[in-house]
């Protein structure tokens, strides 16, 4: 029979850090150090610049810590659902009993599945042209209703009902819920959507009817499909391929506000645009009411002083047509005045040329005869230059200097041998006289 007073069999009784410390040290002597492979989850990065993550696969998980210093040596970005490496040193954060491993270096090990699931799915959609610029459509600047996709218990609908509360309180909002996480979010968000949808066809088609129906029925115009952050496993519900094509499907413009800056999903790449937060998605669909009655107002400013103008120049003209009507006398003393300054300016004109004129008829008075008399040196020379040059032509030099002009009997000049034929009787012209010629035996050069 067990005694529990016996010394033998009364177990130790340990305080809760030194057990910790216990199981540390045991951790330290069997494992240390250890390298495990697995998929990153809920990987964050601290202002510190340390990270927190848990290190998962298919069969169990474990809390990993990795220290400024470490984090600072890793060569790539880890993100949600890679695979990877890591070595460090198993042990137990005593504040609160946890077992963690303090990562001392990391390195890839491949995809993790979800993440090479989600690869997998963006590759054949943006195949199919679901991410092409082309078919994303403009936000309206001034939505006339706006529609909500998101969990009702959502911090994130608290965000976005702030946030339009406050910028825009006149505009409708209608919020389909949705669950957000979770197996059966992606069909919730689909049957949402399509709620939403089938509000935003509905107002299109009242656009003609009455302004009763219109405001029985609002026109949804801008939808937002929101989510706060989480794990790649919290956001798969976003990376589902029928919630990617009923989003391409919207009547209207789409913005996905889902998860953090960081975070990325199909649904991001379906959307006509994508806000880094919920808040943002809120922000970038509704400008501030102050801004657009700051517009109006200045449109107000603008247009008033346009007329003011406007009315001050017709004003200007009236009374400047009432002062001709009223005092024509003015008018014709202006004109009278005009023209006696026209009749100065012509006789002032005329004055100035006879005083020209008279200035050019005493130049030439006193110029005249030297200026014949240089004219008259100039034609004598040139009729010297003219005199000598018919001199140098003169055929009777040439004469003089040996030479003689053959002429046949009709007087033409004889140049060649051929004009000659023997017996025919040629003139020599010499310097002093001519010479009567008979050909006796022409010979050629």
């Amino acid at each position: 029979m067990f005694d529990s007073q016996s010394p033998a069999s009364t177990p130790r009784v340990w305080d809760v850090g030194a057990l910790c410390h216990a199981i540390g040290d045991a951790l330290q002597a069997r494992f240390n150090p250890v390298t495990v492979r697995g998929e990153l989850s809920g990987f964050s990065r601290a202002a510190s610049g340390h990270c927190y993550f848990n290190l998962k696969d298919a069969s169990g998980q474990i809390r990993c810590a990795m220290f400024r210093r470490a984090a600072e040596q890793v060569g790539f970005s880890p993100r949600d659902g890679e695979l990877v490496e890591v070595r460090g040193r198993l042990g137990v954060y005593e504040q609160r009993g946890d077992l963690q491993l303090v990562v001392e270096g990391m390195q890839r090990a491949g995809q993790g599945a979800l993440f090479e699931q989600f690869l997998r799915l963006k590759a054949q959609l943006e195949s199919e042209g679901l991410f092409d610029q082309e078919r994303k459509r403009p936000l309206v600047p001034l939505p006339r209703g706006i529609g909500v996709v998101t969990s009702l218990g959502a911090a994130a609908l608290h965000d976005v009902v702030t946030a339009l509360r406050r910028r825009v309180p006149h505009i409708p909002v209608v919020i389909a819920p949705a669950l957000v996480q979770g197996v059966q979010a992606p069909q919730s968000i689909v049957q949402a959507l399509s709620k939403i949808y089938q509000l935003a066809l509905a107002g299109q088609s009242l656009e003609g009817d009455l302004a009763l129906n219109k405001a029985q029925q609002p026109v949804i115009d801008t939808i937002l499909l929101v989510r706060g952050g989480g794990s790649l496993e919290d956001l798969w519900a976003f990376n589902d391929e029928q919630v990617a094509r009923t989003i391409v499907q919207s009547p209207v413009p789409l913005i996905s506000g889902v998860g953090h800056e960081t975070d990325f999903t199909i649904a991001d790449f379906c959307a006509d645009l994508r806000a880094p937060t919920p808040t943002a998605a809120a922000e970038l669909v509704a400008q501030p009411r102050e801004v657009w009655l700051g517009a109006l107002d200045l449109m107000h400013d603008r247009l008033d002083n346009a007329m003011q103008r406007l009315l001050d120049r017709h004003a200007q003209r009236l009374d400047l047509a009432a002062g001709r009507l009223g005092r024509p006398s003015e008018q014709l003393g202006r004109n009278h005045l005009q023209l006696a300054r026209q009749a100065q300016r012509l006789r002032h004109a005329m004055l100035l040329k006879l005083q020209q004129l008279a200035q050019s008829q005493q130049s030439l008075q006193v110029n005249l005869p030297y200026i014949l008399q240089r004219s008259l040196e100039q034609q004598k020379n040139r009729l010297d230059r003219i005199d000598l040059r018919l001199q140098l032509l003169d055929p009777r030099l040439v004469l003089q200097r040996g030479y003689a002009l053959l002429t046949d009997e009709k007087g033409k000049p004889v140049t060649q041998v051929r004009q000659a034929a023997p017996g025919a009787a040629l003139k020599a012209q010499l310097s002093d006289g001519s010479v009567d010629l008979v050909v006796t035996q022409p010979r050629l050069l």
